[in-house]
């Protein structure tokens, strides 16, 4: 299957994605990605609901419905609020080239 955008064809999602958005741009888009896909894991390995969560974080569960959902970027504090009662913590480690 191919994909015909801006006059240009591409047969991957990933010349798509560099067509449309800067390296910057995708590399946020996958640490996002990342970083929600951890947060759901650390959820369902405590064996917590979104309810759940949302009465030992008090984040509302919509919020992190969306959030899971990929609907809406948190921001930091929420997702620090998100963290602590599943047990883990932000880090800050050196890129992996």
């Amino acid at each position: 299957m191919s994909i015909k955008l801006n006059n240009k064809v591409f047969t991957t999602w990933d010349d798509v994605e560099k067509e449309l958005f800067s390296s910057e741009e995708i590399a946020e888009s996958k640490l996002r990605v990342a970083l929600i896909g951890e947060l759901i894991k650390a959820r369902k390995e405590k064996g917590l609901s979104q309810r759940d969560l949302e009465i030992l974080s008090g984040v509302k569960q919509p919020v992190i419905a969306r959030m899971e959902n990929g609907n809406t970027t948190p921001n930091l504090s929420t997702v620090l609020k998100i963290l602590k009662p599943l047990g883990k913590t932000l880090a800050i480690v050196p890129i992996e080239d």
